[in-house]
């Protein structure tokens, strides 16, 4: 039985597997999940987040800017330059639905954008819908106004389309808007212009590009667009804000620390780490390791949100990580996934899977209401009950990517290599996985991430290799077991574990992850945090809300070394979470200092009162109540 493109459903092989990435992905609609966690939240993503996103599209104007390009509208241009780039995202996130889902209405939808994308192209292939009519003679001429990050969205969606539906709609338009930046842009010995665009992103587009249609050249195009980096070609938009905030300050081949925009530093990072898996060029990967350590050892935070300025959105200086102050933008989380799945299939080291999982429990996840209709564009990691989630942006850039990385999830659990199946995270489902010229069924049970016990059934028989993440938060106590023998204690946190054998269909193999709360203690350089601890279960970051605890106490309280932690999953709360409590010591009486800021030491340290408990929830799911304080690191005692 095949579906309207031709392909057998659940049974799809990518065909452009890269030559230098040492494993290959496994489609996303050979991928279904049906866990507690995830599966509730994908279908909200297409119930309710997708449709009020598309809503938003046309209630602020960003549809109605193609129309008047195409001569349907004669309103003026409205919102921001980049605004184009929310209308591609948001038809990839429909498109990665599209894939698993059958969804009429938004399948019509998508329809309807791309006929109105395609109206608005120009002749010679350009497509913006800020520069096409009173701006014509403007275009290329300002790198910082998103041109071909606009553009880098458009290809990408193109391909997410073109593999949902099997139509060339969307695809054809991308490849003449990529064939007219080609035209354009290249080495000035071809008589071409030299330039890139300050926002990376159209990287990652390009290559996506070359790997569906075989079209080299954009692959070209896109070394082409790193290699010109570093060699000043933003001009006079350094007055504005900095060659740094740009990714313009060194050749790529040259960096060894990570700065500037955060968002733009992970993606351009991402882009770069697809070209490495197409060409093999070992100084990009060299460069590419320097800023993977510097970020994750220096500059994020244990959310793994990154990005610590809100001046030019960035990060700062090394260990500089406030909390309160954080930027943490969720696009950055997203970004700093995309770069870490790239670097999982090129290297296949469980670290980065390790980081990946981090992110999307804890520094994206946080970036959406429960509800499914409100965001986040920071992350910070204390509050005072001012920062809540809104329903939309002027600055749009975070809701439809958080749209797409939802949608399009199945694609990120499992890989393959040789006759070796990799399973990077621990979400229920079934999965139908082509290994050369066989389709191998894996099935995954288990209440992850509440808990550790996951089963992984093999539906089909044969000899081949599955290797199992061990997560790097693990610790003693792993256990693995084959049709119930165990095979020992596994002491292989953050790497992966090989099980080699001849499998018969209905093997069952039982891992079990031991999920103790973790008691975290920062760099003392992060001098905000010295003398805090945050806590941790699984891959879940933890936080104490007002609504829970008394206010003030958040403020003061201290946890004991040896406190005993107790767990309770509260099905009712939060749409079910496990919550941590505490037996914590009161701080010094924040009553005492009402009225007064310093006072001296005598006399300070009386009668205290006795312990009381601390509840925590989950950090993903704060300020989904009333506003209150927050904080993620406690005093410790």
């Amino acid at each position: 039985m095949t579906d309207r493109t031709g392909r057998t459903p659940g049974v799809v092989v990518d065909s452009s597997r890269s030559p230098y990435a040492m494993l290959h992905p496994v489609p996303a609609d050979a991928v279904t999940i049906d866990d507690q966690f995830w599966a509730p939240r994908i279908r909200r993503n297409r119930e309710v987040t997708l449709p009020s996103q598309g809503k938003q599209l046309w209630k602020t104007g960003r549809f109605e800017n193609f129309l008047r390009v195409s001569g349907e509208s004669d309103s003026p241009f409205q919102g921001r330059f980049f605004n184009d780039s929310d209308v591609y995202k948001w038809i990839e996130a429909a498109s990665w639905s599209l894939l698993n889902n059958s969804d009429p209405d938004l399948s019509d939808q998508v329809d309807e954008a791309t006929a109105i994308i395609g109206a608005a192209q120009q002749p010679d292939g350009y497509l913006n819908t800020y520069f096409a009519l009173e701006r014509a003679d403007e275009r290329w001429t300002d790198f910082d106004l998103h041109e071909m990050y606009c553009a880098g969205h458009l290809f990408q969606a193109a391909v997410a389309h073109h593999r949902a539906t099997g139509s060339s709609a969307l695809l054809d338009i991308a490849t003449r808007l990529a064939d007219h930046i080609g035209s354009v842009f290249g080495p000035i010995e071809t008589g071409k212009r030299s330039g890139t665009d300050g926002h990376p992103e159209v990287e990652m587009g390009l290559v996506e590009l070359f790997r569906v249609t075989g079209e080299r050249s954009y692959l070209e195009l896109a070394q082409f667009l790193v290699d010109v980096r570093g060699h000043g070609f933003l001009g006079d938009a350094y007055d504005r804000y900095g060659s740094e905030y740009h990714q313009d300050h060194r050749p790529f081949r040259e960096m060894d620390e990570i700065v500037g925009h955060a968002v733009r530093a992970v993606y351009l990072n991402a882009g770069v780490a697809d070209i490495y898996a197409e060409t093999g060029e070992t100084a990009l990967l060299d460069a590419l390791h320097r800023l993977w350590w510097n970020m994750t050892e220096r500059k994020m935070y244990v959310s793994g949100g990154i990005g610590s300025r809100y001046e030019g959105e960035a990060f700062g200086d090394e260990y500089e990580l406030p909390n309160q102050l954080a930027y943490t933008e969720t696009c950055a989380a997203i970004g700093s996934m995309m770069w870490s799945w790239r670097m999982l299939l090129i290297e296949g080291d469980a670290r980065y899977a390790d980081l990946f999982e981090l992110q999307l429990y804890n520094a994206m996840l946080a970036g959406v209401s429960l509800d499914g209709e409100t965001y986040f564009y920071q992350n910070p990691l204390a509050d005072e009950g001012a920062h809540r989630r809104q329903p939309w942006f002027k600055t749009a850039c975070c809701p439809p990517n958080v749209a797409r990385t939802l949608a399009s999830l199945s694609g990120y659990l499992y890989s393959v290599r040789d006759d070796a199946i990799y399973i990077h995270h621990y979400i229920a489902g079934e999965a139908r996985i082509s290994l050369g010229d066989r389709v191998i069924g894996v099935r995954q049970t288990g209440n992850y991430p509440w808990g550790g016990e996951i089963a992984i059934s093999v539906e089909t028989a044969g000899e081949f290799e599955l290797r199992l993440r061990i997560p790097g938060w693990s610790g003693p106590g792993v256990t693995v077991s084959v049709n119930g023998a165990d095979i020992g204690v596994v002491s292989l946190a953050g790497s992966y574990l090989a099980l080699r054998r001849t499998w018969n269909a209905g093997d069952v193999i039982d891992l079990s992850l031991p999920m103790p709360v973790r008691r975290i203690e920062c760099h003392p350089a992060v001098t905000e945090n010295v003398g805090r601890v945050a806590l941790m279960r699984g891959p879940l970051l933890y936080c104490a809300e007002a609504i829970d605890n008394q206010a003030n106490e958040l403020l003061t309280v201290m946890l004991p070394d040896a406190a005993m932690i107790d767990t309770t999953y509260e099905p009712e709360l939060l749409g079910g979470v496990t919550s941590i409590s505490v037996l914590v010591e009161p701080g010094d009486s924040v009553t005492r200092w009402k009225e007064t800021l310093f006072q001296r030491v005598e006399g300070l340290n009386g009668d205290k009162p006795e312990s009381t408990s601390l509840k925590l929830i989950p950090y993903y799911s704060w300020a989904n109540r009333e506003p209150g304080r927050m904080r993620v690191w406690i005093r410790r005692k």
